[in-house]
């Protein structure tokens, strides 16, 4: 394919982008000039790349001649629009020289403006787990640097950032003397003890804040993101989860705790999450004549899935078929759980029963079910499509999930009819 100066293809539509002279920039109010050439076709993107450039070219030419209509409309024709954060960026600069007086500009923004706008956006983009993570690390970074203008920020403020994360204490967030405080109150109460934050979680924390930093860059505020080079030292151990024994399996059923028996039993002999067990629906529970009762897992009024893998039907243990008279009718089969309850109260039942095993998470049931088909002699890629995995059978995944349609109902139902639970 042939190049075309300043333009790039992305996806289907070509886009251009050419930064500005590094004494412009700062009377432009943008590092660069961005914007879509609205077409697929190379031919077409040529033309309208030269009309830009020429534009680019004159606008350039204005800005270091110091004329006022500088601020005039960049783009050409029909197929294109005016850029108003140009324009406002470039008033805000010229009136901060004292030069000239405009009214409705916009500032520079300051590290908080920009990160209520960032997490505005993300919580539209992501669930609520994913989202939550997102806002404490952004969170943190904003209570320290909130009043300082993004363009201010340099590679010793990522540097100090790095240092006092890793001061943390674990317990932040389980105390309610940690609400509400800032990244140096958290330091300074964190301080007090001895014990601090996994390299992996500081790891998180700094990739979300970097996330946030190139998304500025994204969108023109800043020219690049100077915490990219700063490296991040720690080293980052894997931390899988436990996989329960019989005996603790069995330890667990026999406590029947009253609200979380029932989900773990199923979760045990189902594979599925915990989000996914108490999102599910009466509706998700369909008869397959002979083979039984199966269960839909798919996105529904209640929750959404993990990927786009997790939809898939896993038959219903006969175990769990019992279960089916004690349910709701209608509705959802647990109205009152959420995964928060679950997790929380089988944190309760380890502390109760004395199993206090690192890495032994309501999550293990998953692995323990897992385990049990690798046990009985189960393909792999035969557990992936019961649990919601992708396919790991051959090294090109995609090609397989092309050629492939999948196990069929009557071996699932065979898989999982050969699950025995330890109490059983």
């Amino acid at each position: 394919m042939s190049d075309i100066k300043y333009a790039y293809l992305k996806g289907a539509t070509w886009l251009y982008r050419r930064n500005y002279p590094r004494d412009v920039a700062p009377f432009i109010g943008s590092v660069a000039l961005k914007q879509s050439l609205k077409t697929g076709d190379i031919k077409t993107a040529r033309t309208r790349a030269a009309e830009v450039n020429s534009k680019y070219e004159e606008l350039v030419r204005r800005s270091r001649s110091g004329a006022e209509d500088v601020l005039g409309d960049v783009n050409t024709s029909g197929w294109a629009t005016s850029s108003k954060a140009a324009l406002d960026a470039l008033r805000d600069t010229l009136e901060t020289s004292g030069s000239i007086s405009f009214s409705g500009k916009t500032r520079v923004p300051t590290v908080g403006e920009l990160s209520r706008t960032y997490l505005d956006l993300r919580g539209g983009e992501l669930r609520w787990g994913g989202f939550k993570s997102v806002r404490y690390s952004v969170g943190l970074f904003t209570s320290k640097y909130a009043d300082r203008r993004v363009t201010s920020l340099t590679r010793d403020d990522g540097r100090e950032f790095l240092g006092l994360i890793a001061r943390l204490s674990p317990l932040i967030g389980k105390s309610p003397e940690t609400r509400r405080k800032s990244l140096d109150q958290l330091v300074r109460w964190s301080d007090h003890g001895t014990r601090r934050i996994t390299a992996r979680t500081r790891k998180r924390i700094w990739s979300q804040v970097n996330h946030f930093l190139d998304w500025a860059v994204y969108e023109g505020h800043l020219r690049q993101n100077p915490f990219r080079t700063v490296r991040f030292e720690g080293k980052v151990k894997p931390a899988p989860y436990a996989v329960p024994t019989d005996d603790e399996v069995r330890a667990l059923l026999d406590a029947r705790d009253d609200a979380i028996h029932d989900p773990l039993k199923v979760c045990l002999l189902t594979g599925m999450r915990s989000g996914e067990a108490v999102g599910l629906l009466r509706d998700d529970l369909i008869r397959k004549g002979n083979l039984g009762w199966f269960v839909w897992v798919r996105p529904n009024a209640l929750r959404e899935l993990k990927t786009d893998a997790a939809e898939r039907l896993v038959p219903l243990h006969p175990v769990l078929e019992d279960l089916l008279g004690q349910l709701p009718s209608e509705g959802p089969l647990f109205p009152e759980l959420s995964v928060n309850v679950v997790t929380k109260r089988f944190a309760d039942l380890r502390g109760r029963l004395k199993i206090d095993r690192p890495g032994l998470v309501f999550h293990s049931t998953r692995k323990w079910f897992i385990t049990q088909c690798e046990r009985t002699g189960v393909p792999e890629h035969f557990t992936a499509s019961l649990v919601g995995h992708k396919s790991a059978r051959s090294e090109n995944g995609i090609t397989y999930g092309i050629y492939s349609a999948g196990i069929s109902d009557e071996q699932k139902r065979g898989i999982v009819d050969q699950i025995r639970l330890p109490s059983c």
